[in-house]
């Protein structure tokens, strides 16, 4: 897990510095560019279950509205910061822009955990948390969407409070909603689906066949789950993955040396991703330390759970074997890992792009209820295969071009489409 110390904020800001420098940008352009719009910090009163009153602290930080209305997750987590989820806004606006959808950057959160509180309790959360923003989100403003440890059923709550203020019908509002309920037909598979599209890309360019590589993943949440999925239906062998455990408080490995079987796995998970020990050692997994996922003899990493875990600490236990790293999770490496993955010669896929379907399934979804027709899902999947593999093209290209780090191109287009609609809206 990611230490007390560890500030997300600032190391997005120092990555932004270092691509601003890049890109000779104007002192103005920084400074409206490397902080956040507007943010809002509030509380959350709850009657809770036993009849006590508890009071959440809530957050949504709109980070830049240049390219469009703010888009971006909520996350309910017991460690949430609003420095983590100004980090989390900084990188969406990127992450839009790099696929070059209409939408800025946003970010929000509760500090709670889910794991301990009732049904009804979170969905007083969740009304609670729009009731205090209301007048400052909306389709055409903010637009929130799922993220740790929230899902559809969180996103009705909220919508349908939404709705009850505003006394009309905002389908748009929010996004990850059920399909029926205004959800899109392969939203679900989203993130981890682009994931994958975008690592058999960088596969192509390296010559190699996905039946000949070996895998590692860190997460077994949605994003893991359907990466997984489709890395292994494209020919892929999975050896091990890595999860919280919600009772010790810790994470384990899980390792099969002859592949995972994903469906057998996802019989023994529970909603929040954790996996059962002891099934799990009765199926012939190995149950290893929490961090063992980075130090496997594979081909291809992907951190796909939380950010902080690839370190200037144990970056240098990364496998010699090791091509490709794909970034499922948001801000899994640090500056100083990055150093050192670019000395191994490692092709890194960033965040911002290799995360990038899911918000842009989400623009998908957006779009479907803003017009009243829904899509089917191979039309969905069809269209976010496209987006990713040619913003994957675009910056790989500008790499090579300019014999830039693969992250380093992504943000200097992500940040200077940004900077230019900021130029050009005269703000700048």
């Amino acid at each position: 897990m990611a230490k007390e110390s560890f500030n997300p904020f600032r190391m997005a800001q120092a990555q932004f510095d270092h691509v601003a420098d890049l890109l000779e940008l104007d002192t103005a352009t920084r400074d409206l560019l490397r902080n956040p719009m507007r943010e809002y910090s509030f509380n959350i009163p709850v009657h809770m279950d036993d009849g006590t009153k508890k009071i959440f602290r809530g957050f949504r930080v709109q980070h830049n509205d240049a390219r469009g209305p703010c888009k971006g997750g909520i996350r309910f987590h017991p460690q949430e910061t609003v420095d983590t989820v100004r980090a989390l806004a900084m990188w969406m606006t990127w992450k839009c822009a790099v696929v070059d959808i209409p939408l800025g950057g946003g970010k929000g959160g509760v500090i709670c955990d889910p794991h301990n509180l009732s049904a009804r309790e979170q969905e007083l959360i969740c009304r609670g948390w729009v009731r205090q923003l209301a007048q400052n989100v909306g389709p055409l403003s903010d637009v929130p969407a799922p993220d740790v440890m929230t899902s559809g059923q969180h996103m009705l709550w909220m919508l349908d409070e939404y709705e009850t203020i505003h006394r009309k019908k905002y389908p748009g509002f929010i996004t990850g909603k059920p399909v029926g309920l205004g959800g899109s037909l392969g939203r679900t598979e989203a993130t981890g689906f682009g994931l994958i599209y975008t690592v058999r890309e960088a596969l192509k360019q390296l010559n190699i066949r996905p039946e000949d590589t070996i895998a590692s993943v860190q997460g077994f949440g949605n994003v893991a789950q359907y990466a997984i999925r489709l890395y292994t239906e494209m020919g892929g062998k999975v050896i091990c993955v890595s999860c919280w455990d919600q009772t010790d408080q810790t994470s384990y490995t899980f390792r099969k040396k002859d592949g995972i079987d994903l469906d057998a796995l996802l019989s023994i998970t529970d909603r929040f991703g954790g996996i059962d020990k002891l099934k799990a050692r009765a199926m012939g997994y190995e149950i290893l330390d929490g961090d063992a996922w980075l130090e496997q003899d594979v081909d291809i990493l992907l951190p796909a759970a939380i950010e902080h875990q690839i370190t200037g600490e144990n970056a240098g236990k990364i496998s010699s074997r090791v091509k490709i790293i794909g970034e499922g999770a948001n801000g899994p490496t640090t500056p100083e890992a990055d150093e050192i993955i670019k000395k191994k010669n490692i092709f890194l896929i960033p965040d911002f792009l290799a995360n990038a379907g899911g918000v842009t399934c989400s623009y998908f979804e957006q779009v479907q209820c803003n017009m009243n027709y829904f899509w089917e899902r191979d039309e969905v999947l069809g269209k976010l295969d496209v987006k990713m593999t040619s913003a994957f093209l675009a910056v790989s290209e500008l790499a090579r071009k300019r014999n830039l780090y693969m992250r380093d191109a992504a943000y200097v287009i992500a940040i200077g489409r940004v900077a230019q609609g900021c130029k050009d809206r005269g703000w700048v």
